[in-house]
């Protein structure tokens, strides 16, 4: 697929072009990770990884893009042609994709020289940190319905074709069911569903004759909006006059509610559903559905079997973004030492970890996930053998992980792509999903609650711990010595 390198920070190619007429591109290491949990949450579900491999496998400029460029008046020909010919030959290494994650650790890094590293910048940050949210929203939804019932994602408010897709996608990721977006369903072969709009009901000359019009077309698939005049009255009535005609010729129905009380109603159409002799017949909710409301429900029972997830899901809803960046980790040298790098902050939170990283996950012996480990790439993990966990953004605090703890651990990070190719055969949504739900199921609930989680150990190896504070040291006499 073709992407256009332009989609990147002007001031990357300001840099890019620096870089490249004072000859300076040294093979680098950068990381990306994310600070804090959204939501107030207690995880992240780390989404994108595939779909950014695909536009890194077809990234370019243009003619057009050139000749932009160009008309700018701000880079010299010698630089133009040399993007004119652009094509990502770095490596990345990730963790898998579905993957529950956590603040702090390395989630992907990429080994490639400076200047094509500069340029990937805006893309890889866009694509993770924006799936990674959409996923982990409908992760906390699935989370909140509690009971595994059918989730429909509406994507009218996504911004343009490829908003929508990409929501859609780490929707469901996360763990929707299906998609009411029939370009996502086509392109990721994800089930698309959908029911009717109160102009279908408006548009006949009553409502009985839109439900049965609607019945006639898609009997295998009648859910009928009730709520168009009156939920209680007409609308729930005539449903049910739908739904003992379809019951007639052995076909199901459905009844869905857009506004009014979400507690009270569902009980109510629940009973007279039941009283008709359509108890078979589901119930959908949807009108700005959030998790809260979605885990109260669930909570008091309401007799719900479907939620229509749209707004709230696809923008995130409370949370904006994920706060994910990307930072130089290691530089090499043409003799291949690593020379570790580090941004230093007056925050120590904000003190990034040196060096080229590993990620480690321990699990104890019921094959629950109980701490992560970052550690240079270099250092050998040995099972069994007890280590000090240290934290990662104090000085000096740290607590021990006994070796009788844990039964095995295994490394996160993976080569992904190698020259800018991918690595492996490209899996479906669908695998994806599948093992985003068996990951969750690694983690005691109480790190994956909605309010109050908590909060899962992201720590550092004595090795990676000593080089931070080794580099914090000398850069602190630095300072000294230069005042």
């Amino acid at each position: 697929m073709y992407t256009s390198a332009l989609v990147t920070d002007f001031y990357e190619l300001t840099m890019m072009q620096g870089y490249f007429l004072n000859k300076h591109n040294p093979q680098v290491v950068f990381d990306m990770f994310y600070r804090t949990n959204p939501f107030e949450g207690g995880y992240v579900v780390f989404a994108g990884l595939h779909d950014l491999i695909d536009k890194l496998e077809g990234i370019q400029f243009s003619d057009e893009d050139i000749e932009y460029l160009g008309s700018l008046g701000m880079f010299d020909p010698s630089f133009l042609a040399y993007l004119k010919d652009y094509r990502f030959e770095g490596d990345i290494f990730a963790i898998e994709e579905g993957t529950v994650v956590f603040p702090s650790e390395p989630l992907l890094r990429v080994h490639t020289n400076l200047i094509e590293a500069q340029l990937i910048e805006g893309l890889l940050l866009n694509t993770l940190n924006f799936q990674s949210l959409i996923a982990t929203k409908a992760s906390r939804m699935a989370l909140a319905s509690n009971r595994g019932s059918l989730m429909e994602f509406g994507l009218r408010r996504a911004q343009g074709n490829d908003g929508a897709l990409s929501a859609s996608r780490a929707a469901f990721i996360g763990g929707c069911q299906v998609t009411s977006n029939t370009l996502a369903g086509k392109t990721f072969n994800i089930p698309v569903a959908g029911t009717m709009a109160h102009s279908w009901i408006m548009s006949f000359s009553s409502e009985l004759e839109s439900f049965r019009a609607y019945a006639k077309l898609y009997p295998d698939n009648t859910v009928l909006l009730i709520d168009t005049y009156d939920t209680l009255g007409s609308g729930i009535d005539n449903a049910i006059i739908v739904g003992l005609e379809q019951k007639k010729i052995g076909k199901p129905i459905g009844v869905r509610i857009d506004s009014g009380d979400l507690s009270y109603l569902p009980r109510v159409i629940r009973k007279k559903l039941d009283d008709a002799g359509l108890a078979n017949a589901k119930i959908v909710v949807s009108n700005d559905l959030t998790e809260e409301i979605v885990q109260t429900l669930v909570h008091d029972e309401v007799p719900i079997d479907s939620w229509g997830i749209g707004t709230h899901l696809v923008t995130g809803g409370s949370q904006a973004s994920l706060n994910g960046v990307y930072k130089l980790a290691a530089k090499l040298k043409e003799d291949g030492t690593i020379v570790p790098t580090m941004k230093i902050s007056n925050s120590f939170e904000k003190t990034t970890n040196p060096g080229i990283k590993q990620v480690y996950r321990f699990y104890d012996a019921e094959g629950g996930a109980i701490a992560d480990l970052v550690t240079l790439h270099h250092e050998q993990i040995v099972p069994g053998k007890k280590y000090t966990f240290y934290h990662p953004f104090a000085e000096a605090d740290f607590f021990e992980m006994l070796s009788e703890r844990y039964s095995r651990c295994e490394p996160l990070l993976e080569i992904r792509m190698h020259q800018g190719k991918r690595v492996g055969e490209k899996p479906t949504v669908q695998a994806i999903q599948a093992y985003a739900q068996k990951n969750l199921g690694t983690f005691h609930k109480s790190f994956l609650r909605q309010i109050n989680p908590h909060i899962y150990k992201v720590s550092l190896s004595s090795k990676l711990k000593k080089l931070k504070m080794d580099l914090l040291v000398a850069q602190r006499r630095k300072v000294k010595e230069e005042l």
